[in-house]
């Protein structure tokens, strides 16, 4: 759900920035609140996102929920960039590539799930969320050289994607299995690490801040949203509670306040080890599909998941440098 500036690795919800200050200037703002705390704070956050989606689109079409998040989003990053007094980014060369950020890694991903929502369990949307690194270790294979085809990568890549078709039940004929909702959650997965590569291949070195070229970003993905969804929605006739606390809990909590957390955890552990939050996701939104909305589990759903994890844990092992 972020940008990136530099080559740090990418997670789940969007890729991370390198930390800009230097250890001295990281050391005398460093938060009070301990990392690890703050770490688990965002796993859950960002597990319970598709439960919240999930609710919202049972009130409002897949668009008005993506937008309300956009909005809300937006909000909340307006006020931290106030009270840090920090500015948009100029020139219209970075304006044009962030534009293609927000749509790849914001208005498009969030909008699929949304609508893939409407036709699978949450607990399915986070697992295929969990194929994001899959596809951007294949991706990179390709476009980014320092992406290296070791031969664990590739095997990690090739478990990755048996456990995705254990989750799909793939030997049963995908028997009982909604095709359509099912391609626009890993379409939407997919659409991350394309975003992840355009924006290291456009924006890296850019010298803007992390957090301006986010507020860029997310504001310009609200303005495509809020383009979009009246071509393709009406207004609602009535504007149910629980559906719309959901769209502002998504947008405030699970994108505008998880930016600003995932940015202090980069810059204090290092993205590394922030992007460990991509394992936790789909176990939180499975244990949360489950035990909230009471979405059914077989077993092939949690052991394709873990094969999927280990997969793209796999995938993320560095080579040897000689």
């Amino acid at each position: 759900m972020t940008t990136a500036t530099g080559a740090s690795r990418p997670s789940t919800q969007g890729p991370v920035l390198a930390p800009t200050q230097t250890p001295a200037t990281a050391e005398r703002r460093r938060p009070s609140v301990d990392w690890r705390i703050r770490f688990g704070f965002l796993a859950l956050i960002w597990g319970f996102s598709f439960l919240l989606i999930k609710v919202g689109t049972e009130g409002y079409a897949p668009f008005q929920v993506t937008f309300g998040r956009l909005l809300f989003g937006t909000a909340v990053l307006a006020v931290a960039m106030a009270v840090k007094r920090e500015k948009l980014p100029r020139g219209a060369r970075t304006w044009g590539h962030l534009a293609v950020a927000a749509l790849l890694l914001n208005a498009l991903p969030f909008s699929l799930f949304a609508y893939a929502e409407l036709t699978i369990p949450s607990t399915l949307a986070g697992i295929c969320n969990a194929t994001s690194p899959l596809w951007g270790m294949a991706l990179s294979l390709v476009a980014l050289s320092e992406d290296r085809p070791t031969r664990v990568r590739i095997a990690g890549l090739g478990l990755g994607f048996l456990g995705v078709l254990t989750v799909l039940g793939a030997w049963q004929g995908f028997n009982g299995l909604d095709a359509s909702g099912t391609a626009m959650a890993l379409l939407a997965s997919l659409s991350y690490p394309i975003g992840w590569i355009y924006v290291r291949r456009t924006l890296a070195g850019s010298g803007h801040s992390n957090l301006s070229l986010t507020g860029a970003q997310l504001l310009l993905a609200t303005v495509q949203l809020a383009v979009v969804t009246p071509l393709f929605t009406s207004l609602p006739a009535t504007f149910p509670v629980l559906p719309l606390l959901a769209i502002v809990a998504l947008g405030v909590l699970g994108t505008g306040l998880a930016m600003l957390v995932q940015y202090g955890i980069v810059a204090e552990v290092g993205p590394t080890t922030a992007q460990m939050v991509t394992y936790f996701i789909p176990v939180i939104a499975t244990a949360a599909g489950v035990a909230i909305l009471g979405e059914s589990l077989t077993w092939s759903t949690p052991v394709g998941a873990a094969i999927v994890l280990a997969g793209a844990a796999l995938t993320q092992v560095k080579p040897r440098t000689r």
